[in-house]
């Protein structure tokens, strides 16, 4: 074993070896943990074997198939009880404003649809508010449609239904349309209006957070003024959004792929 100014060695390729268990997904063969971890079948064999005794790994007597263990479960159950969501979501909000110089906006979903917890102000004479406590729609807003985009159908198609026959919203008549809408949106990663928001002269993009369960938990909104923000999805403002969101649900525990 070497220590030294840059840690323990072994331990952190121990932990290459677990890594290579959690992306895995699912019980493995040892020649798949090694060729995760990317080592000889027998040097993973080694560090397997402290794991088991440590409870982070077991070992299915019937498979020889290798698992996370008891201990590991514990460790995720923990953390994940001491994390708090919204308070990451708040300083990822702060940070892509700082980064993009726009107004954004952090939204959760409440007992009706999304709800903004917290904005910020962008530096720059002409911005947009946001009022924090904002119960928002969710065909007409960009939070609502990503929250609308992957949530279950269940509870999101009566409100759908709802807002179909409530409101006019521009190019969305039917289920079919809005069907359509959040197939795009779910296929590009974010929801942009531009032209029709529900406020003339405002434009917004949101894109989803999920948590450990790859479930949808915060949307994450910038909102600017018409002609002034860059909407095309190849965009800074795009891709930092996007970057941003993918690095939240990473630290939420996610696994997903977002697109």
């Amino acid at each position: 074993m070497s220590e030294g100014k840059h840690g323990v060695q072994s331990l952190e390729i121990g932990m290459g070896v677990l890594r290579a268990m959690v992306t895995g997904q699912r019980s493995m063969m040892l020649k798949d943990i090694a060729a995760a971890a990317n080592m000889p079948a027998s040097k993973a064999h080694r560090y397997l074997v402290s794991l088991i005794r440590a409870g982070l790994v077991e070992q299915d007597s019937m498979t020889s198939r290798y698992n996370l263990g008891p201990f590991a479960l514990n460790i995720g159950l923990v953390a994940i009880d001491r994390l708090d969501r919204v308070r990451l979501g708040l300083s990822a909000t702060a940070e892509l404003r700082d980064t993009i110089n726009e107004t954004t906006a952090l939204a959760v979903w409440g007992e009706i649809g999304p709800v903004i917890v917290r904005w910020e102000r962008p530096r720059r004479p002409i911005t947009v508010n946001v009022v924090t406590g904002t119960n928002l729609s969710l065909l007409p807003t960009a939070s609502g449609r990503v929250f609308a985009a992957w949530l279950p159908k269940a509870l999101v198609d009566p409100l759908i239904a709802q807002e179909l026959k409530t409101k006019a919203v521009p190019g969305l008549k039917t289920r079919s349309d809005v069907g359509t809408m959040l197939a795009k949106i779910r296929a590009d990663g974010v929801a942009p209006i531009s032209g029709n928001y529900i406020v003339k002269g405002v434009e917004a993009v949101a894109a989803p957070v999920f948590n450990f369960k790859n479930e949808i938990t915060m949307a994450l909104t910038v909102v600017g003024v018409e002609g002034m923000i860059d909407m095309n999805l190849n965009s800074r403002v795009l891709v930092e959004l996007k970057r941003c969101a993918k690095e939240l649900s990473l630290r939420l525990g996610a696994t997903r792929e977002q697109a």
